[in-house]
């Protein structure tokens, strides 16, 4: 390699003269990186905040739109609870005048009030005892349907067994058949054979 003249060093000292420390750092740095990975991430850059920007600004009319909605909906759920203010009311009210009423007609006629005190119970005690009889039919008719599906299935159960084993019963007298006739079979073929060779013989002794 060739020495570095003293004029070079001299004339680059020369040019950094103008700037600080850092910025001489900073410069030489940068000399070092490659500009087009640094473009290429600013572009990425740019790209993901165009992404976010859209994204901030979807977040934004949903959040507009939940609140109208949810001032509409607060709008309408004070009307709706002052109606049931007014309706307690006016249920209070009407309460009130017929206990009144009630006191009134107990102090006027005490013995028709009773009467139809007595009359109102029976009807109560009757409506109860209509809807426990009732209660209890359905349960009973519950108890009877479980009861019929359990013996229906055990019957089920009962009829397919039966059925297998009659088709084992069938089976085993077919396979019994069957080696009957093989048996057979043979031994008519032994018997023939036994023939033939009698035949065979006896005209052997009269050659």
């Amino acid at each position: 390699m060739a020495a570095s003249s003293p004029d070079s060093d001299l004339g680059s000292i020369e040019c950094f003269q103008n700037y600080t420390a850092p910025e001489v750092f900073v410069q030489g740095l940068a000399g070092q990186i490659n500009q087009q990975d640094v473009e290429a991430i600013i572009r990425a850059q740019k790209q993901m905040l165009q992404r976010f920007e859209k994204t901030n600004e979807m977040l934004s009319n949903c959040n507009a739109l939940s609140a109208t909605r949810f001032a509409l909906a607060q709008k309408e759920f004070k009307k709706h609870t002052a109606l049931l203010v007014d309706m307690k009311k006016d249920l209070d009210n009407i309460f009130r005048r017929i206990r009144t009423i009630k006191t009134k007609l107990s102090n006027q006629y005490p013995s028709a009030f009773s009467a139809a005190q007595e009359a109102v119970f029976k009807e109560e005690e009757e409506d109860e005892e209509a809807t426990s009889a009732s209660k209890d039919q359905t349960s009973s008719d519950s108890a009877e349907n479980d009861a019929k599906r359990a013996s229906v299935s055990g019957e089920s159960g009962h009829s397919s067994k039966s059925e297998r084993v009659e088709d084992m019963e069938q089976s085993s007298d077919g396979s019994r058949a069957d080696t009957e006739r093989r048996m057979k079979k043979t031994a008519s073929s032994s018997s023939d054979s036994s023939s033939s060779a009698k035949l065979s013989s006896s005209s052997s002794f009269d050659n």
